[in-house]
């Protein structure tokens, strides 16, 4: 080779080997481990397997800051993946709380992911098609038919099978147990479990798990110190969907709950329907009527419901929060339009301004006592 191009490739490396190392660099300083939790022997006499542990992901910065620690939990058809980075390969929230200085906890919720699922001893299970995630999470101005829909402008491309970040998005997906009482049931013991090991934390929800954050506090109520509940499974009472289907018959689970005064089953319940709803695009929430019984294990949890702009959540989770105000809950609701952050979806920790996002629910975060 001629020396002298040979120096200006070896001067070109040299150029470009420090921003190399930089990229190299992991974007956050933090320990990692992990453990399960949980769980119990089932199966006969010499063909037992254990059922119900939930694996646990620990990041720990270099220097914890805060005094609580995160425990995070994910929806519906995914796992803990959703808090580490963006199907467009940008920081995730994971990273940024511990930067933050937290003490993160990420799970993979039972019968999930890294959680075994037994199948003779676990219910069946539930899949996203490609065109189900489309509608709702991906490319819900195109395809979404509620009224906030068309205000989608924050996912990370097309949003469509054959585009990038879409198919890294779906390539992440898992099957989720078919039945909501088995989730809560194995989530509220492996959770109260996790509690007890790690002590008193703030749990941060997101759809489907929502539904968890409830029964963990109802099991831990001193060992939950907030729950940041974001689009949690609603609305109270039954789904949005034809003939709207009975669902969480305790409300705002499937689980019993503690009331004041006591109920012995749900149907003890009693409902009213709103006359009119709250504003344009939005549902008429199922509530109480009065009056109303309290939630005995949240009326000292500080709990914050945040829906985005343009999520198919949009028109109903002010209900969860109006049924949670009612049963005594210290209950705060945000629309993160409110907030200054506008175009976000139901996928909002993994969307174009995920860090913004979460910095707005950091400044709540700070604030838990």
């Amino acid at each position: 080779m001629n020396k002298t191009i040979a120096a200006v490739i070896a001067a070109a490396f040299l150029a470009i080997t420090p921003v190399v190392a930089q990229q190299a660099k992991p974007a956050s300083q933090y320990q990692r481990d992990f453990f399960y939790v949980g769980g119990t022997y089932v199966g006969e006499a010499g063909k037992e397997v254990m059922r119900g542990q939930m694996y646990v992901e620990r990041l720990t910065p270099l220097v914890v800051k805060r005094r609580y620690p995160l425990v995070l939990i994910h929806g519906a058809a995914q796992t803990a993946t959703n808090w580490l980075s963006t199907p467009d390969g940008r920081k995730g929230w994971a990273d940024y709380f511990v930067e933050q200085g937290y003490v993160v906890y990420m799970v993979d919720q039972p019968a999930r992911g890294r959680s075994a699922w037994h199948p003779d001893h676990n219910g069946g299970l539930r899949m996203y098609t490609v065109q189900q995630l489309e509608k709702l999470f991906t490319a819900a101005k195109e395809l979404g038919d509620w009224p906030q829909a068309k205000l989608h402008t924050q996912w990370p491309g097309s949003g469509r099978k054959g585009d990038p970040a879409f198919d890294a998005f779906y390539a992440s997906q898992v099957e989720s147990l078919s039945s909501d009482v088995e989730t809560q049931t194995l989530t509220q013991k492996a959770g109260a479990a996790l509690l007890d090991k790690i002590g008193p934390a703030i749990v941060l929800t997101h759809s489907q798990s929502g539904l968890l954050g409830w029964v963990m506090a109802e099991a831990r109520p001193n060992l939950v110190k907030a729950i940041l509940a974001i689009e949690p499974s609603g609305p109270p009472f039954h789904n949005v969907a034809p003939n709207e289907p009975k669902a969480r018959g305790f409300g705002i689970t499937d689980l019993p709950l503690v009331y004041d005064p006591p109920v012995t089953e749900a149907a003890q319940i009693k409902t009213q329907r709103q006359d009119k709803a709250d504003g344009e695009g939005l549902i008429t929430c199922t509530l109480q009527a009065e009056p109303a019984r309290k939630l005995v294990s949240f009326a000292k949890i500080p709990v914050l419901i945040a829906v985005s702009e343009s999520s198919y959540h949009a028109p109903y989770d002010h209900c969860t929060a109006k049924y949670m105000k009612q049963a005594g809950v210290p209950v705060e609701f945000w629309r993160l339009a409110d907030k200054g952050l506008r175009g976000n979806g139901h996928m909002m920790m993994i969307e174009k301004n995920n860090l913004a996002v979460a910095a707005v629910f950091e400044g709540w975060l700070r604030k838990v006592k």
